[in-house]
């Protein structure tokens, strides 16, 4: 199985969390929804091509700053004393908000597509980018330091800690998605007893189907993944995956 692996590196970024609204909180790494996005977009699909991904990484720190936000509802009628601007008669609030921005992202993303004859196609995609690529929200600009062709095999031969091979690999405050089913039955219990130590629990979105409601309304659907946010851990031995440069693989 071959994967496309890319280095990125981004001056700051932030990755909402979809239900922050006054304070635009931003996940520790990029959702697998938000890759997926990003390579569609670069190699011009114009339909969901089906593929897993992994991601892993860290950032220096963390900060707030502002941004312009817009409000409306359908169906306002534009008042001069209560809206800024006016679309077609509608009205529109625009006032101040906050963002949390990471500092100095770096990223490991593997992309496996499912039909393994595109890997060439989304290589030469990624490599020579039709414009400059973001990742997050358009101006969160990301520089590809590599982009290669890896292979992905199991092939440890003894239990290894994630922690202690990012620091073998010279990464400080590494960490990963790491899908539940691949951790094993001692640290999965132990997660609930000490999930501060161990790693955060999120539900990350992947891709979504559109649902037909009626009377014009049509909303998505989103496939969802179990994962744990984690820099220490450590893994069942039938799972091991890694690519070919010696790095873990958490596809999902």
């Amino acid at each position: 199985m071959r994967a496309i692996k890319l280095k990125v590196y981004q001056q700051t970024a932030n990755y909402k969390i979809p239900i922050s609204y006054e304070f635009r909180e931003s996940y520790p790494l990029p959702p697998f929804s938000t890759v997926i996005g990003m390579v569609h977009y670069l190699c011009n699909f114009d339909s969901y091509h089906p593929m897993k991904v992994s991601v892993q990484g860290s950032h220096i720190s963390s900060v707030n700053d502002l941004y312009t936000r817009y409000e409306f509802n359908n169906g306002t009628k534009y008042d001069a004393k209560r809206h800024q601007l006016t679309a077609e008669g509608m009205g529109i609030g625009r006032g101040i908000g906050n963002v949390q921005l990471l500092v100095d992202v770096n990223l490991v993303l593997h992309v496996v597509p499912e039909n393994q004859g595109e890997v060439e196609f989304i290589y030469d995609a990624l490599k020579n980018p039709r414009e400059f690529p973001n990742l997050g929200r358009r101006e969160d600009l990301a520089v590809f330091e590599s982009v290669e062709i890896v292979e992905l095999g199991k092939k440890l031969e003894k239990n290894v800690e994630f922690a202690t091979l990012a620091n073998f690999l010279g990464r400080k405050n590494w960490a990963a998605y790491v899908p539940i089913n691949e951790l094993d039955d001692d640290s999965h219990e132990n997660m609930h007893q000490t999930s501060l130590q161990t790693g955060t629990k999120y539900r990350i979105n992947k891709v979504y189907t559109l649902n037909d409601l009626g009377r014009d309304k049509v909303v998505r659907k989103w496939e969802k993944y179990e994962v744990l946010y984690t820099n220490f851990t450590f893994f069942k031995h039938e799972n091991y995956l890694l690519d070919s440069e010696g790095d873990f693989v958490f596809i999902v």
